[in-house]
């Protein structure tokens, strides 16, 4: 990496891009929670939330991860370093930055947008897809980076305090300013309202049926909604015949 080499980058900034995240406190390795998700900006150090006492009055920045990935918070990396052109993605109600770069799974490179290091796939205006590939960019074509970083004197964690970090695979990581689509995205389980309003009015007729206290005979019905065809019902309703044996000869 360019940075690593270079003796305009900060040490703050070389550690933060290259230190190991999310691994057990070996000082506190008999507690609960004691995986390093905080870093020290001060100090150059990850902290576990027992190490935090100390460092009360220092700036600190709370790292996340991502299926084993590390994000920040755009809103915390923008007061240490302009983000712009940096892929930010929306996850939790809130819009992250990847620190360094991911592993890719192809290497085909069609027509499109790539970031300028690494040539991963972005969306249009982003020239980067994480903080380590704009570093890496601007070192190796100005040498510097002046003008990109922040003076930030004062950098406590939320109100809300520290929390595990951890990001489920189950919520969605989409990139900042695209479209949310609706589809599967209502009360019913991906349903759209035309079949949930057949099947809530074939309940309410049946459950009417029942309450009623006749002794009339329900013809066979099948909800409104049934994903299963009249032919593959019919096959999986069909009942065998009486066995017969064979003759014997």
């Amino acid at each position: 990496m360019f940075m690593s080499s270079s003796s305009h980058v900060p040490r703050w900034l070389q550690v933060l891009l290259t230190e190991k995240f999310y691994n057990a406190c070996i000082i506190h390795e008999e507690a609960k929670k004691n995986e390093k998700n905080v870093y020290c900006l001060d100090c150059c150090i990850s902290l576990c939330p027992q190490c935090l006492s100390p460092h009360r009055s220092h700036r600190l920045l709370q790292i996340r991860r991502y299926v084993y990935n590390d994000v920040v918070r755009l809103d915390d990396a923008a007061k240490l370093i302009d983000c712009s052109s940096v892929q930010s993605y929306y996850t939790n109600s809130a819009k992250v930055v990847f620190l360094n770069q991911r592993p890719q799974t192809r290497n085909f490179r069609g027509s499109g947008n790539f970031c300028s290091t690494c040539d991963r796939s972005l969306q249009d205006p982003y020239l980067f897809c994480c903080l380590s590939c704009k570093i890496n960019y601007l070192i190796r074509r100005t040498g510097s980076l002046t003008g990109h970083l922040f003076e930030c004197n004062y950098m406590p964690l939320s109100e809300s305090g520290i929390d595990d970090g951890l990001m489920t695979p189950e919520s969605v990581l989409e990139p900042a300013g695209s479209a949310r689509t609706s589809s599967g995205s209502g009360g019913y389980g991906g349903l759209d309202c035309r079949t949930a309003l057949a099947c809530t009015a074939t309940t309410e007729i049946v459950r009417k049926k029942r309450t009623s206290g006749g002794s009339i005979a329900r013809p066979p019905c099948r909800p409104a909604c049934s994903p299963v065809s009249e032919i593959s019902a019919g096959v999986m309703n069909r009942r065998k015949g009486v066995p017969q044996r064979a003759p014997l000869y």
